[in-house]
């Protein structure tokens, strides 16, 4: 046996995408990094050992502008242009090589940690160490560090190292949620395997194994949706294990998958019901992906009553979006539907304090660990989530080696300083402002070569005729003054509107009506219909047109794209098979999501006021996404001769080293890493695809540095030597696809 001993800053044990999320993001504050993996792949759920697709916030289709920024975001970016068709294996480079592009991580596979040092009271332990025994390679390897991160999934570090934890549901009354149960137990939901089928062009013949099951004594083909050509993420409700002990019943819980596996395509192939003869069984699971073990108790424990009220903490350091996802304890073999699901208006918030332990001062956790009840859980596991939490995890531990102090006192020292950190980094923030002194952008005069100051929509391509409401919302700033549709109308009519708000800004939901009025309208075709629709908000917010069901009248969708201007359709029916997925109709959410086949599809209207909403000074206004507004620059339409440019100056000459800017990769738009759907472009076509940078030098423009084919989100220049200039512009050659350039924010630091 070979005894070794490793020292860094930092431990992070578990190599899933939030483990993965948290070590890059200490490691790029300039922490020392282990990065502690038991499987000879990273991505955990997500990997091609496991093959679960990433979700998160956009909840694929419920919330607007909700898409991940920070490195989840990067992750999902890099992964639509290099993996459009979601091949599991790419995605495990993808993330393997954002790991080794970090010089400060060591990286450590098929590595199982199951010893840890730990010294202390119970109400204060301290982690000294962890030791990890390398599979395949006889080496034993002791970890020594000044911050651990549990990010494990099932909490094995912080269990071993005494930390207070939970499994199972709480009682109703301990937080007064109204989805838990009346007295506590210890259901956790279940693991499931999933499969992947293939049409080979030939004939297959299927014989099971002895032990599938037969799932026609079952209530599974009553109860559950089978089809043919689904595989993968369509059968995530291959689901058992809640009512045993799903770490230490393992090994039952995968036989018992497999042999439903095995037995639902011995259904399909040999049933005689479905059209399989050319299929064949391409891979099934050897690893049961776990949703829920331990939770560990931290100074705050998330409840079902912060995510529905989307509670803004002080503390506040990532969002989610996805809805409290729970599932019935019998999984596949309930009677129930495979899920049921309670969405807030928009994202939630969630706290630092959930992310450190209650009685173990060196130890962080991210992931489905993190301290929530059960019910809240069923919205946090999510794995884009938890990215979001390891990145913000791993940011506080940079931070707290940096001031050598606690997680808990970090919050309480050094709170502010670390949400700004998260700004900088682009991390998944909403509703926080970028305050960072050291910024000199703040205080410059920002102005541009052109703005964009008209909202239309006019270039019509697939009519709609309005049988159920459809809606249309854009950003009002300073004022709105008069909304025009374009319509056809079959015979004389009335076209009624409605102007709502949207509540609180982070939400994409009509919460207060302003006014309601309707317009008497003529035959014909190719309308432009005028409504009175007048509002003057206090601060620049969004508005919510809803357009109201006439059977007389066809409105019309584009494929022209403007940020900040989305199309709705009210859903009259279940977004899914109501079989598989109960989503509660009635929600806000629900009603008007994307999933009834509109999303990049605005429909065509056009506001007769000017708006400020694209201006320059956006790019220095502190907001990194949409929030009540768009919060960015947008130039009017560019042409093949012009350029655009955005020029940032000040009164007196400053010391420049390092330029960051953030473009705009539409946050609006789902992405995801696996097959689940495809999205057709590679690149966002929102983001500037050629560019320069340029300092004002003896009296002329100095080219700092020309990018060409971006496809990043956030881009940084670190100059070898300093700068001094009053004066830094940013020019725009070309977008990937977008008519106009659009910046969300320059930063300049010395």
């Amino acid at each position: 046996m070979r005894e070794e001993k490793v020292k860094r800053d930092i431990t992070v044990i578990g190599g899933g995408l939030s483990g993965v999320c948290a070590a890059i993001a200490a490691a790029r504050l300039g922490q020392t990094v282990a990065l502690i993996q038991n499987r000879p792949v990273l991505g955990g759920n997500s990997s091609s050992e496991v093959r679960v697709w990433v979700c998160g916030a956009t909840a694929h289709g419920i919330n607007r502008y909700a898409r991940e920024t920070g490195i989840m975001g990067e992750l999902f970016v890099e992964n639509q242009y290099q993996n459009p068709d979601g091949n599991p294996y790419l995605w495990d480079l993808i993330v393997l090589e954002a790991v080794r592009a970090e010089a400060n991580i060591q990286l450590f596979l098929n590595t199982d940690v199951h010893e840890v040092e730990a010294d202390g009271d119970v109400s204060n332990r301290i982690i000294r160490s962890v030791t990890g025994w390398m599979m395949g390679s006889e080496r034993r390897i002791h970890f020594e560090s000044e911050v651990f991160l549990d990010c494990t999934g099932d909490g094995l570090i912080g269990f071993l190292a005494g930390a207070k934890f939970r499994i199972g549901r709480e009682a109703r009354d301990e937080f007064q949620e109204e989805w838990a149960p009346e007295i506590a137990d210890d259901i956790t939901l279940g693991s499931t395997i999933l499969f992947y089928t293939k049409d080979v062009g030939h004939p297959v013949k299927y014989h099971p194994p002895s032990f599938a099951k037969d799932i026609t004594t079952t209530s599974i083909p009553i109860k559950r949706v089978i089809r043919s050509g689904d595989s993968g993420c369509h059968y995530w409700w291959i689901e058992w294990g809640g009512e045993l002990d799903t770490v230490h019943e393992n090994e039952r819980i995968r036989d018992e998958l497999w042999s439903v596996i095995y037995g639902i395509w011995d259904y399909i192939k040999n049933s005689g019901q479905f059209d399989s003869a050319n299929m064949t069984l391409e891979w099934v699971g050897a690893l049961p992906g776990k949703r829920e073990y331990r939770r560990f108790i931290g100074d705050y424990m998330l409840n079902q009553n912060d995510i529905l009220a989307q509670t803004r903490f002080e503390d506040t350091i990532a969002f989610g979006g996805w809805s409290i996802d729970l599932h019935p304890p019998q999984g596949m073999y309930s009677t129930e539907s495979g899920s049921k699901h309670l969405h807030a208006d928009g994202i939630y918030h969630i706290p630092f304090r959930s992310l450190y332990s209650v009685n173990v001062s060196n130890m962080l956790m991210a992931g489905r660990n993190i301290s929530a009840s059960h019910v809240a859980f069923g919205t946090t596991r999510v794995m884009a989530t938890c990215a979001v939490i390891g990145e913000a995890a791993g940011t506080g531990a940079a931070l707290c080696v940096q001031n050598q102090v606690t997680p808990r006192e970090l919050v309480q020292k050094h709170g502010k300083e670390l949400q700004q950190v998260l700004l900088r980094q682009d991390a998944s923030l909403i509703g926080i402002r970028n305050e960072d002194e050291q910024d000199l952008a703040r205080l410059a005069r920002v102005e541009a070569s052109t703005t964009r100051t008209q909202l239309s929509v006019y270039r019509a391509v697939e009519p709609r005729r309005l049988v159920d409401d459809v809606a249309v919302l854009f950003p009002v700033e300073p004022q709105l003054n008069g909304f025009e549709l374009l319509v056809d109308v079959s015979e004389a009519t009335t076209i009624q509107v409605e102007l709502w708000d949207t509540g609180r800004a982070e939400n994409y939901v009509p919460k207060r009506m302003i006014v309601q009025t309707e317009t008497a309208v003529q035959a014909g075709e190719g309308q432009w219909i005028s409504f009175p629709l007048s509002w003057q908000p206090e601060k620049p917010q969004n508005a919510f047109v809803i357009v109201k069901a006439n059977e007389h009248v066809v409105v019309y969708h584009s494929d022209q794209q403007h940020t900040g201007a989305i199309a709705f359709v009210r859903g009259t029916k279940p977004i899914v098979d109501p079989k598989l997925e109960n989503h509660q109709p009635d929600q806000p959410v629900v009603q008007w999501s994307m999933k009834n086949g509109v999303d990049r599809k605005p429909i065509c209207f056009r506001l007769t006021s000017e708006t400020r909403a694209f201006s320059a000074e956006k790019v220095t206004n502190g907001y990194l996404r949409p929030y009540g507004a768009p919060h960015q620059w947008m130039s009017e339409p560019m042409t093949p001769t012009k350029e655009e440019w955005l020029a940032l100056s000040w009164d007196e000459p400053q010391i420049l080293r390092y330029l960051q800017v953030t473009f705009n990769d539409n946050v609006h738009e789902d992405l995801i890493n696996l097959h689940a759907f495809r999205t057709s472009e590679e690149v966002r076509p929102e983001l500037v695809k050629d560019y320069r940078l340029e300092v004002w030098v003896d009296s002329q423009w100095e080219v700092l540095q020309r990018v060409t084919n971006n496809r990043k989100r956030t881009r940084r220049l670190q100059l070898e030597t300093a700068l001094t200039t009053d004066r830094v512009r940013l020019v725009i050659e070309a977008t990937n696809g977008s008519p106009c350039a659009e910046v969300i924010e320059v930063r300049v630091y010395a």
